[in-house]
């Protein structure tokens, strides 16, 4: 996870981010604070889940959306680290080599394929927002936006082992949705999806048989909820089982018989980030999953 010091919703990803909302209320600086005092919080209450967090900092002024590290990288179970070229200029400069370098001293990493050169032929693939990873089934979900080429999704499933699932989303004006984790995820034994932004009802029927595909248990939420950032929710491993962070927005957004349908599998984690969600993600979007093997810690040595 990244915490900012100088966060802004990012005006050059309002143009194709319908979830970005406008500061109205607060300066630069108490935005920037509040944002700052938001992930402080998210990361003690992950951490009181027995869930470790590897937090960085971020001082510059210059990277709005530095809080959302998913998108520019993932890692892989066998050592495996992506790194992905985005659409936005200046989303680039979020690439950080000491995050880098700190998978590479703490777990076994075996390899970084680096995809961020194909920025120079328009091919955009931004991480785990452009795609949501069923772990279990191998299936890589994409929705069709300008932040996700086929092309280069493609290649990602070749390298990594996924069936690629691309389709088509909107949201309730009809504006194609940027990123896929804002409408979906993925657990273990549940998934919670916005259906009714697929509005080519095969391919709709098509994309909840395959998340459905092994007895995972699907729960449909509308466009409401979505907008309210229900399907941005990541499933973690606490000490005492499996979470389900969502921000405490996207909870209140869920119907009683949906938190209960969910609560029968994991147990769900709210989190107050009204700030950070103005910047058009979530609780999902903040935070970039380690699937690597932990290296050995050395007794003795220095932290």
């Amino acid at each position: 996870m990244i915490r900012p010091r100088n966060f802004q919703p990012n005006t050059e990803t309002a143009q194709d981010n319908g979830f970005q909302t406008l500061a109205v209320d607060a300066s630069a600086h108490d935005l920037s604070k509040r944002a700052y005092d938001e992930v402080t919080g998210m990361v003690e209450a992950l951490r009181g889940e027995g869930i470790e967090v590897n937090l960085f900092e971020d001082p510059r002024d210059d990277r709005p959306d530095a809080v959302f590290p998913n998108n520019w990288f993932s890692t892989h179970p066998g050592g495996h680290v992506a790194v992905y070229p985005m659409y936005s200029q200046n989303r680039r400069i979020e690439r950080r080599q000491d995050v880098l370098e700190m998978l590479k001293a703490r777990y076994r990493v075996q390899d970084i394929i680096d995809y961020s050169g194909l920025e120079q032929d328009d091919l955009f693939l931004e991480g785990t927002g452009a795609m949501v990873l069923d772990h279990v089934e191998r299936v890589a979900y994409a929705a069709r936006s300008k932040r996700t080429s086929e092309v280069l999704l493609e290649r990602f499933c070749t390298h990594f082992n996924y069936e690629p699932m691309v389709f088509d989303a909107h949201d309730a004006d009809g504006v194609p949705i940027y990123h896929t984790n804002v409408l979906m995820c993925i657990g273990t034994d549940v998934a919670l999806i916005g259906l009714d932004t697929i509005l080519d009802t095969a391919r709709r029927e098509v994309v909840r048989d395959r998340l459905a595909h092994g007895g995972r248990e699907v729960i449909a939420l509308t466009q409401k909820q979505v907008a309210d950032f229900a399907g941005n929710a990541i499933e973690l491993q606490g000490r005492d089982g499996r979470v389900l962070a969502m921000s405490s927005r996207a909870m209140a957004a869920l119907a009683p018989e949906q938190r209960w349908r969910i609560e029968a599998h994991l147990k769900i984690l709210p989190l107050d980030i009204p700030t950070l969600e103005m910047a058009g993600g979530s609780v999902r979007c903040t935070i970039a999953g380690i699937h690597l093997s932990p290296r050995p810690r050395v007794v003795g040595a220095a932290a």
